[in-house]
């Protein structure tokens, strides 16, 4: 696998942005120069993180969420051993 990582990347299976062989190995993300652990899919071009509302549920049972800009930086978290 290359260690280049994609403009934009989602975590929901049915986004066409959904990479799960990316995922699985690991990504970090840093926004606005702070690690963030709850990003729902970012954007590096546009600079824009989605992350979950708290606990609210569209009415499809998805968890809402909120567009946040600013600086991001993705990268590739050290491989398991």
């Amino acid at each position: 696998m290359s260690t280049e990582l994609p403009d934009r990347l989602s975590n929901d299976p049915r986004s066409p942005y959904y990479n799960a062989e990316l995922l699985e190995r690991g990504v970090g993300i840093r926004f606005n120069g702070e690690e963030r652990r709850n990003i729902e899919e970012y954007c590096v071009s546009e600079g824009w993180v989605r992350v979950a509302a708290g606990k609210a549920l569209d009415r499809r049972g998805q968890p809402m969420t909120i567009k946040l800009k600013g600086a991001v930086e993705p990268y590739l978290l050290p491989a398991a051993e």
